[in-house]
């Protein structure tokens, strides 16, 4: 049984090792709201009189 704990606290701490190396990790969770990194979308372009047909 301590095997297992020894394994499970030798692993967890690879795996917080190399996710501090990885970059930029957010570990924040589901990210809900305006806060986002995308620009937001264009709006449509208005119908002109030229393509509007008679």
């Amino acid at each position: 049984m301590i095997k297992l704990i020894i394994g499970f606290i030798v692993l967890a701490g690879a795996a917080l090792y190399l996710m501090s190396k990885g970059g930029n990790i957010d570990m924040g969770g589901e990210k809900h709201g305006i806060e986002t990194d995308h620009p937001p979308a264009a709006a449509a372009p208005a119908a002109t009189a030229s393509t509007a047909k008679p």
